[in-house]
């Protein structure tokens, strides 16, 4: 993805798409990737670039120890 608005517009039609086949299991898998790119989004206004997994862990988890960034 180029954007964080491209990759959230591919999850909602993925998001259709397994509703209409009836894969429950990858649309709860979907709408929690959802969540987190409008949540992320909403927290970065100005950030459009595709956020990885791990930013968007990080960015609702700053205290996991994953997350922690240490100065030199």
């Amino acid at each position: 993805m180029n954007s964080i608005d491209e990759h959230i517009q591919k999850d909602k039609s993925e998001i259709e798409a397994a509703r209409a086949a009836g894969n429950e299991g990858k649309v709860r898998h979907l709408e929690d990737e959802l969540k987190g790119l409008e949540e992320y989004k909403q927290h970065h206004p100005e950030d459009k670039h595709d956020p990885s997994p791990l930013e968007v862990y990080c960015d609702m988890n700053p205290e996991a120890p994953e997350c922690r960034v240490y100065d030199d």
